[in-house]
């Protein structure tokens, strides 16, 4: 017969929060910041996403408040396109930071157009809650920046980089690094959006010009100044069959050695 647990018995492990805490127990909770977003994903059918990065600084009524108009307004035309795909497996989801600013705005497009939207919040000591427009059971909430990372690219068939800085500039080379050396299996579509912003802050021109990237990795991304502009140079982008027939995780590529060898 069963013996009775007793307040004395040890507890089951992975009921053990002591445990699950300790610095002994990481490798578990990288693991878990993997396969829970992986199996939500799973349940509600995400495949694609369009990804819109910026600051979480930026006020609807700030000195950049057009930017989180345009950026509500180019997340709502985004997914009512989305909407029009003929095969659900093939519609594009909004996918943010989850937090406010930008990120805020892009859900709310979504969200203004009917659609699902997802968040992939990071606990900060500031500025970084959880915006009230993500969709229930789409809403995330990570600890290690590396894991965020990894989702944001797994699921992204392009992102939209509104004006930012540390955290935007970080995931924008985060990408655009990927996308550079080829270790992803299916291309992402990067839109800087802000044109004058964006070659204030960074110049592209200066890195080809001293030999740091080649004039080709130029291509890897272009500048829009509209939603409308926008809009369409991602139905260009996503809208042809080659596209919607792209795996539907980004895969990471096992790059040969010189010798031909797998690395």
């Amino acid at each position: 017969m069963p013996r009775a647990m007793t307040p004395t018995d040890p507890r089951l492990a992975y009921r053990d929060e002591t445990f699950l805490e300790s610095d002994a127990a990481r490798p578990l909770r990288i693991l878990a910041e993997y396969l829970q977003p992986l199996h939500a994903f799973q349940c509600e059918r995400v495949h694609d996403t369009i990804v819109f990065f910026g600051s979480a600084r930026l006020a609807p009524d700030g000195p950049f408040g057009r930017y989180y108009a345009e950026a509500r307004e180019l997340a709502r035309l985004v997914t009512e396109w989305s909407q029009t795909i003929a095969s659900p497996a093939h519609r594009f989801l909004v996918c943010s930071g989850g937090g406010g600013g930008i990120m805020e705005a892009a859900n709310r497009g979504a969200a203004d157009a009917g659609g699902r939207t997802i968040g992939l919040n990071i606990g900060l000591p500031d500025e970084q809650r959880p915006n009230p427009y993500i969709t229930p059971g789409l809403g995330f909430e990570f600890h290690y920046f590396f894991m965020r990372k990894l989702w944001f690219a797994h699921l992204a068939r392009a992102m939209v980089v509104f004006p930012g800085g540390y955290g935007t500039i970080d995931e924008l080379f985060e990408i655009l690094t990927l996308c550079q050396t080829g270790k992803l299996m299916r291309p992402i579509v990067t839109l800087l959006y802000g044109a004058s912003y964006w070659r204030e802050i960074i110049n592209f021109p200066a890195l080809v010009r001293h030999g740091m990237i080649a004039e080709a990795d130029l291509a890897l991304f272009s500048c829009v100044d509209t939603p409308a502009d926008a809009l369409t140079r991602l139905q260009q982008a996503l809208g042809s069959e080659s596209a919607t027939a792209a795996p539907a995780f980004a895969s990471s590529r096992t790059c040969e050695r010189p010798d031909g060898s797998r690395g």
